[in-house]
């Protein structure tokens, strides 16, 4: 049964059009000229072709998997006849019948010749050859071409079209001619459908049988609930949102030739299959119509006017003169580090400042285009160039001139709520996770500023290769400055995996859907001690190639569309990799914000972890039984907690809900002479008890997340200890469905305790964490899944919040003992299998009459 919804606000246009009676004259169709026939030979062709369809099908039937067999049974027939016949199509379908014809599909679609053919006629006009031209141009026309043509039958109906045969070879009219001769005389061939016999793109772009691409599935009007179930059944992924139409619901799904061939064996769902285009190439190949796009863009994006929040690029800096950009970019919001560098966008760099301010103020600059909606832009830019326009900068400063584009931002608009996107990575000091002095300074700034920064993990240079995947991601160390511990630091998956350009239609993706960017890198050779690297992953592309031996090339179809720093020569670019992800999250961050400009940066940040989801394909990279550290080395090392969602950070829905609380403590005071630990904080959830209890051994999810910053460790010493660089660490534990309230803020104290002394807990572990709470202990965010009976769950209704030692505590002269540490807590309980039931509700009245936070008395806390 479907879920509940995350409700999301509707426009509603109040004006409406003038009804006025119109009456459309009704037109009888006659055909212009009828094929001559054979008229017994040719019927008892198609009988034989019709006999042997309803043979395959039967043989196909006996084979049917019951769980798939859903709907009315039927067969798919797939009919072919001359393109010149095309209105004779409308015959083959039936309404009181319920056949019906689901597509049709031209043979000029079967490859790229029609192409070929054009590039040659206009190649031969320009070089004043007409005479070759006109006779090219004359074959083109006399090619016969046919139509294939596929219906739906149900088995109520398997006899009609035999009978429509039969009484075509054996009955005539009034007027003497054959019956049903207009449909039958121009029929060449019938056969079962497959597959293929659907897909109405060009068939050169026909995927291979196993190969899993986005199709746009068209359903058969009432089919989407149906459908929605055997994608559970068969783990097809189907994208939230859908598209209906009178008669048909299309929905976007990442599958395979070899899974939809099993459905349309099954049932008769499926009225259509074309791939899915998202293509950037339909707006980046067409230079000379982008002016027009823009234009139309430009006339319907509204900038809002009271908006104090932007995005902050830290990059070459910015072309403002775009049209795209330069009503979200005031002039005096475009900085320099250096002035003799200027503030514009390099040739040196490529315009990759202006790359990333369209992804970074639009998100998928495709997706704005390719509708005709007003386009609400909530946040605005900020740029601040800190890259030479020739040359580099030496690494050593990257941390100080970060400082300097920080503070530069800070002083000019010191109120402006901002997310700071540095798209900039470098090689040197890449090792093994520990801080760099670039690293440290970002730290410093998100600490200081208490702001939040987006940062790649950085990118996978020269040549990849089709066998090196993924093996040369995981050796490939996470580059400088993403050891930093408070940014949150992006990778690169990717679900661009359709190929459209017929040139490239033998090749394939280098990742498969939901995978790894071929060029994003990884954190599986850093040590334990250190962050998790990248906290999430955002589209970054994907590579294809001819050629297991060959290098991975980057083709239009794979990439994102974005502005181009030089609009006097073209309006758009395409991006990719570990920036372009770093400016969608940038992107996703701004719009929370946007939405709840009164969250912490360290909320923000955390709500983007919360709602990642790993993928099928990164999923299946595990085995059937992973140990902890494979969870970790394959999937937290790789990519992160996985994709974030920008609904699901913003919205719940009735059996699927999210509680933020944001909080601080004093991690240590000073007592005669000497630094202790100080507080700890106990949060009571609002749990709904009742309902969980009633629900028994309903499957339930619990997420929790924490997220806070470090002030970093100046001195070299920090670099060699995690508790000497981090000033403190803040820890999770949660109420064990056992333990009574008291039991339970003892074992806080003695799991600090232990933790302080760095003794192995004797304590008996909870089960149910997918990750664990070994994982806890790593940066300045945790995040991990319990997954249990709604029984269980409903006694784990308390979370403490206690802090561990860092500089603040073992550094006394500095005096970090006396500060306070603040940070978010975010909590999800969630009821699988779209159990349909309402915690909403109850935790909502819960919230209006209690205070969830408690503190412990001092009496209990850890000294």
């Amino acid at each position: 049964m479907p879920s509940y919804p995350r409700n999301l606000p509707n426009f509603y246009i109040l004006r409406k059009g003038n009804s006025q009676n119109y009456t459309y004259p009704r037109k009888n169709w006659e055909p212009k000229f009828v094929p001559l026939r054979n008229r017994i030979e040719h019927a008892e062709t198609l009988l034989k072709a019709f006999e042997k369809a309803i043979e395959d099908y039967q043989q196909q039937k006996s084979l049917r998997e019951p769980e798939l067999a859903i709907g009315k049974s039927g067969i798919y027939l797939e009919f072919q006849l001359p393109k010149s016949e095309l209105e004779a199509v409308e015959k083959l379908e039936h309404k009181p019948k319920q056949i019906e014809l689901l597509a049709v599909r031209s043979s000029d679609d079967a490859g790229s010749g029609a192409e070929v053919r054009c590039i040659a006629f206009s190649i031969l006009i320009q070089t004043g050859l007409y005479r070759i031209a006109s006779l090219l141009l004359q074959d083109y026309h006399d090619a016969e071409e046919t139509v294939s043509a596929t219906v739906f039958v149900p088995e109520t109906a398997l006899n009609f079209f035999s009978s429509k045969i039969e009484d075509y070879r054996d009955e005539e009219t009034e007027t003497g001619k054959p019956k049903n001769e207009p449909l039958i005389a121009r029929l060449e061939d019938i056969s079962l459908g497959t597959v293929s016999a659907l897909f109405t793109d060009n068939l050169a772009l026909f995927p291979s049988e196993s190969q899993e691409v986005w199709w746009e599935v068209w359903l058969r009007h009432g089919c989407r609930e149906s459908f929605q179930q055997i994608a559970q059944i068969l783990d097809i992924r189907v994208t939230e949102h859908s598209i209906t139409f009178p008669e048909r619901e299309v929905v976007l799904a990442l599958t395979s030739v070899t899974t939809l061939s099993r459905i349309i064996k099954n049932n008769g769902l499926i009225a259509e299959l074309r791939l899915a285009k998202d293509s950037p190439s339909i707006f980046f190949e067409m230079e000379q119509e982008q002016d027009s796009w823009v234009k139309d863009l430009e006339n319907r994006t509204i900038v809002a006017s009271n908006t104090n929040l932007a995005v902050c690029l830290l990059d070459s800096g910015v072309t403002r003169s775009h049209p795209l950009i330069k009503p979200a970019l005031a002039s005096e919001d475009l900085l320099t580090c250096n002035p003799h560098w200027g503030v514009e966008d390099s040739k040196h760099w490529r315009g990759h400042g202006t790359d990333m301010a369209g992804i970074a103020l639009y998100g998928n600059l495709y997706n704005v285009l390719a509708t005709s909606s007003i386009v609400y832009l909530t946040h605005r830019l900020e740029s601040v160039k800190i890259l030479p326009a020739k040359g580099e900068n030496d690494p050593k400063l990257y941390g100080a001139i970060t400082k300097e584009a920080v503070y530069r931002a800070e002083i000019s608009n010191p109120k402006r709520q901002r997310v700071i996107c540095m798209p900039v990575t470098s090689e040197i000091h890449n090792n093994t996770g520990v801080p760099s002095s670039w690293s440290a300074a970002v730290d410093q700034i998100c600490f200081e500023f208490q702001r939040l920064m987006v940062i790649p993990v950085g990118n996978i240079a020269g040549d990849i290769m089709l066998s090196e995947y993924p093996h040369r991601n995981d050796a490939s160390q996470a580059e400088n400055p993403s050891q930093a511990w408070n940014a949150l630091v992006v990778g690169a998956y990717t679900d661009k995996v359709n190929i459209v350009d017929p040139r490239y239609a033998k090749c394939q993706t280098i990742a498969p859907a939901g995978d790894l960017s071929p060029r994003s890198r990884t954190s599986l050779l850093w040590t334990d001690k250190w962050p998790i690297r990248p906290d999430v992953t955002f589209e970054g592309g994907n590579l294809a190639t001819d050629d297991t031996d060959s290098p991975g090339m980057d083709i239009d179809d794979l990439r994102l569309l974005t502005t181009y720093y030089q609009p006097n020569v073209r309006q758009f670019n395409l991006s990719g990799d570990t920036s372009a992800a770093t400016a969608l999250c940038s992107y996703m961050a701004a719009c929370i914000w946007a939405e709840h400009p009164e969250y912490w940066s360290e909320t923000v940040r955390a709500l983007i972890v919360h709602s990642a989801e790993w993928t099928h394909a990164m999923r299946s990279n595990l085995p059937r039984k992973p140990s902890q550290s494979q969870k970790v080395s394959i999937l937290l090392r790789r990519y992160g907690y996985g994709v974030p969602n920008l609904e699901r950070a913003l919205f719940s829905s009735k059996n699927d809900l999210t509680m933020i609380c944001e909080d601080r403590l004093q991690p240590f005071h000073k007592e005669h002479g000497k630094v202790k630990t100080k507080e700890m904080n106990l949060h009571i959830l609002p749990w709904p008890t009742k309902e969980l209890e009633k629900l028994r051994e309903a499957e339930v999810k619990m997420r929790v997340t924490l997220s806070y910053f470090i002030e970093p460790n100046p001195g070299e010493r920090g670099w060699q200890n995690k508790h000497s660089y981090a000033s403190y660490g803040l820890r999770l534990a949660i109420k064990r469905s056992t333990e009574t309230l008291e039991d339970f803020r003892q074992r806080i104290n003695k799991e600090a305790i232990e933790t302080e002394e760095k003794v192995t807990s004797t304590v008996t572990g909870d089960s149910g964490w997918f990750l664990g709470p070994k994982t806890w202990n790593r940066g300045s965010i945790h995040s991990d899944i319990w997954e249990g009976t709604a029984a269980e769950l409903a006694q784990k209704d308390s979370i403490g919040i206690y802090p561990v030692g860092g500089w603040w505590r073992y550094n006394s002269r500095c005096e970090g003992w006396n500060k306070t540490a603040r940070y978010a807590l975010i909590v999800s309980l969630r009821v699988v299998n779209d159990v349909e039931v309402d915690i909403y509700t109850p935790i909502s009245n819960k919230i209006k009459q209690t205070v969830p936070i408690n503190m412990l008395p001092s009496n209990e806390r850890d000294s």
